[in-house]
């Protein structure tokens, strides 16, 4: 308990100062032009200050900022997705925060529910309450005393006070500079600006606020009436003003406007006057600004940041906002204004955009003009990442809130470190671009895989870089992971349920492809494609890699579709649901399998309120295809497990390469016994034999025909150079190369077919995989693949169900 309380202490202590006169504070504005930075470039600073990392989205690779990971409270509230949106609000607050226009304009957030609107809120409140914790992030305001004046009248509210208990501050935190008189502040921020950023100047356009106004004003009466000469040094002397750091919170930096809030426009929009104070406090014949509550929006978000969520509620509101980002003032009552130094942020759901638009048949007379006019709008849309949704859907369900890590972090800069633990030797995250996967290769009745492209999983576009490979594999685990949960009962009994491998992915992944617009889509290209060309920029036809820049996608994609509340209740409804299923051993009813998922969230759409009947029977149209993707991705998984001790060894594929390039080049090949001719038989055993791509009638004897000789020139060693140039250096040797780096290389190494199977294991019968007869090569290999996919990841009873459903399937191939 004391390491707690001293823990508090230290953090406590690190985020406050003693409070400072106001010389001290010009000194050290002097030190640090940022510590006088205005709102934007404050809110600029803050999202900076933890620097950026690189993401996939929409196929295409863009720097995100870590700032809206909400890294400062573990990613509770990090906004996942819609990184080019926050990069546009980066860019307006840098616009802003460099004077070069904008400041008329009012930063909105739109777009359909669930979409992360609310959290970019909460995001916001953690990140900049936690840079203000900071040293280079402090935020500084005035305090007042006056009770040791002539008059010993009180400044605050209620009679007079001593010592520590006479300080009263700004209410609306008042900028220190605000005040000197406004041509030696001129003077003081051009003298700041020589030494700050000249891209992002500072500048204080504001003068004090009411409250600090009416001390300064008693103060200055006071010490007139003494005959003092130096007036401004009495008023702002360190028995009077102080200068004293607060940490951003709401209420403090931060003012935030809810749906249920309400009172008139001025009330919400600065506060109210308190009539029994102006009974108490010497008004002067008019009403006193100390008398006022201070407790609005605007007052609230003085210095900083000013949000008005569900902004549809507030319709009224927004109006009187007009003329607040341009001229920076708003009154408090007549004759009573108060200057404003706020970003303002509105958030809205779709109806607010309907109700802007209530008028547009009017055209130039549309009242909304100027309100839209000065609207700059940031549309959230849902997810199309199949990676993001499984992370989301995984928060949904859990209180995990770690931000995962993305495939293209390590292709950034080497960052390589990965959220979590991962498994080596799984392939990235998709299936198949186009026609089907790997795992459904045709095999004919002599067990001899005949499909004609071998790329496999469409993800194996393999780069020369290991640490990328390594992060895509370790998102890939994430994405595929199982997950268990405890459920409780009515009667309070406790049991767990396990999301079978590939479960929240499938979820995941018929959520996006509901969110995809398929007008624009490529004959032959499906929808899942197109989702898994936004995952990861490529996709890939054979040896071929199509980036995202070949394809044009001009629809309204993330508009529409199913949202993640929907999907988690469907889950969440699951999980207390009895299962059929029955095992002698296995507690397979307790497993909730990616089929069951997925039907039950087609089942549920019709009655769902949030979807109407056109939008239900079209994403029941997009069920099947999902369904075979992921019942690709267990194949995929049972197939490799099958073979897992049955790939090419390493120094195969090296001895082959080898004479491959003597061939080519009409050398010998270096052997420990001396220099041969290269073996064509041992070229043709590995082409047709490990590859898959050839017969022996593309042959003449062991010599190769026209194919197979362009096989060999183009897609190794072709391959083969292209790499080994692009990566080399002063210290460059041909034995530097990893083969295993070269696409069609790493393909030999991974991809697996039931003709491989079939070859292997000549006895194996899928058809016998639920209860294979013992002493059986069948029962062998099952016991070998459940050890293999539990190696993975997956359960005994999740084993048991995937593997079933697999060979199922293969049983109907071969049969």
């Amino acid at each position: 308990m004391t390491d707690y309380i001293d823990r508090a202490d230290r953090a406590l202590a690190g985020a406050y100062e003693p409070p400072m006169s106001l010389s001290e504070y010009v000194e050290l504005a002097f030190e640090r032009p940022g510590t006088a930075a205005g709102a934007a470039t404050y809110l600029l600073d803050a999202i900076e200050s933890l620097g950026t990392r690189t993401v996939i989205e929409e196929g295409e690779r863009r720097e995100r900022y870590r700032f809206f990971d909400d890294p400062h409270n573990d990613g509770e509230h990090a906004v996942l997705g819609n990184t080019a949106v926050l990069n546009a609000f980066v860019d307006d607050l840098r616009t802003l925060a460099a004077g070069r226009g904008k400041d008329e304009k009012i930063h909105w957030f739109d777009g359909p529910t669930a979409t992360g609107k609310s959290e970019l809120k909460r995001c916001l409140v953690n990140g900049l309450r936690e840079y203000s914790k900071t040293e280079a992030g402090r935020r500084y305001t005035v305090e007042w005393n006056i009770a040791g004046g002539d008059d010993a009248s009180s400044l605050g509210y209620g009679p007079a006070r001593d010592h520590e208990d006479d300080w009263y501050e700004s209410p609306v935190r008042a900028h220190p500079l605000s005040v000197f008189p406004a041509e030696v502040r001129r003077e003081l921020v051009a003298a700041l600006n020589e030494r700050a950023d000249p891209e992002f100047p500072v500048r204080v356009d504001c003068d004090m606020d009411p409250f600090s106004r009416e001390a300064y004003d008693h103060l200055e009466e006071q010490y007139r009436r003494d005959g003092r000469g130096d007036l401004f040094s009495a008023v702002t002397d360190d028995r009077h003003l102080r200068v004293k750091n607060y940490v951003v919170d709401v209420g403090a930096g931060i003012g935030v406007l809810h749906a249920e809030d309400d009172g008139s426009p001025k009330e919400r929009l600065v506060g109210s006057w308190m009539p029994g104070m102006l009974r108490e406090l010497d008004s002067r014949g008019r009403k006193d600004p100390r008398a006022f509550s201070y407790d609005g929006v605007l007052s609230q978000g003085n210095g900083l940041l000013t949000v008005v969520e569900d902004a549809s509620q507030h319709a009224d509101l927004l109006r009187k906002l007009l003329n607040v980002p341009d001229e920076k003032r708003v009154k408090l009552d007549k004759g009573i204004g108060m200057d404003v130094d706020t970003q303002l942020v509105v958030i809205s759901n779709p109806d607010l955009d309907a109700e802007l638009d209530q008028f547009s048949d009017r055209n130039g007379r549309d009242p909304l003009k100027a309100l839209k006019r000065r609207l700059d709008r940031h549309e959230f849309r849902y997810l199309t990442s199949v990676s993001l949704e499984t992370e989301l859907i995984h928060r949904e369900l859990t209180d995990q809130t770690e931000v995962w890590q993305t495939v293209a972090a390590a292709e950034a800069g080497g960052e390589g470190e990965v959220s979590g633990e991962r498994e080596a030797g799984r392939e990235g995250v998709g299936g198949r671009a186009r026609g089907g996967a790997r795992t459904a290769d045709r095999v004919d009745g002599d067990g001899r895989d005949r499909t004609g492209d071998r790329d496999g999983d469409a993800d194996r576009g393999f780069s020369a870089d290991p640490d990328r490979d390594a992060v895509r594999e370790a998102v890939d685990e994430r994405v595929r992971a199982p997950l268990s949960l405890t459920v409780r009962d009515e009667r309070g009994r406790t049991t767990e349920r396990e999301l079978a491998p590939h479960a929240l992915e499938a979820a995941a992944a018929y959520s996006v492809v509901t969110r995809l617009d398929g007008e624009d889509l490529p004959a032959d290209l499906s929808l899942v494609d197109k989702a898994l060309l936004y995952e990861r920029g490529y996709l890939r036809e054979g040896d071929e890699r199509l980036g995202a820049d070949e394809f044009e996608f001009d629809g309204e994609d993330g508009t529409h579709g199913i949202p993640v509340t929907y999907t988690r209740d469907v889950v969440a409804d699951l999980l207390h649901e009895a299962s059929d299923r029955a095992h002698p051993e296995l507690d397979v009813e307790s497993v909730l399998m990616p089929d069951d998922v997925l039907e039950a969230m087609a089942e549920d759409l019709a009655e769902a309120p949030v979807f109407s009947r056109a939008e239900a029977a079209e994403y029941e149209n997009r069920l099947a295809v999902v369904k075979e993707y992921v019942f690709e991705r267990q194949e995929a998984d049972v197939l490799d497990a099958v073979l897992a001790e049955k790939g090419v060894a390493e120094e195969t594929v090296a001895e082959y390469v080898e004479h491959v390039f003597a061939w080519d080049a009409g050398e010998r090949v270096e052997t420990g016994r001396g220099a041969v001719d290269p073996d064509p038989l041992l070229m043709q055993v590995f082409e047709t034999e490990h590859l898959g791509r050839f017969e022996e009638a593309d042959y003449e004897g062991t010599d190769p025909s026209p194919p197979v000789e362009r096989f060999r020139t183009e897609k190794v060693i072709t391959a083969l150079n292209r790499y080994a140039w692009e990566h080399r250096d002063e210290d460059f040797a041909a034995s530097d190369v990893d083969l295993t780096e070269i696409p069609v290389i790493r393909e030999v190494l991974d991809t697996h077919s039931w003709g491989d199977v079939r070859r292997i294991y000549p006895d194996f019968d899928p058809g016998q995989w639920s209860d294979p007869p013992a002493n059986t090569e069948t029962e062998r290999v099952k016991e070998r693949t459940v050890e293999k996919l539990r190696e993975t990841g997956y359960s005994a009873a999740s084993a048991e169900l995937t593997g079933r459903a697999v060979m199922r399937e293969v049983n109907a191939r071969w049969d």
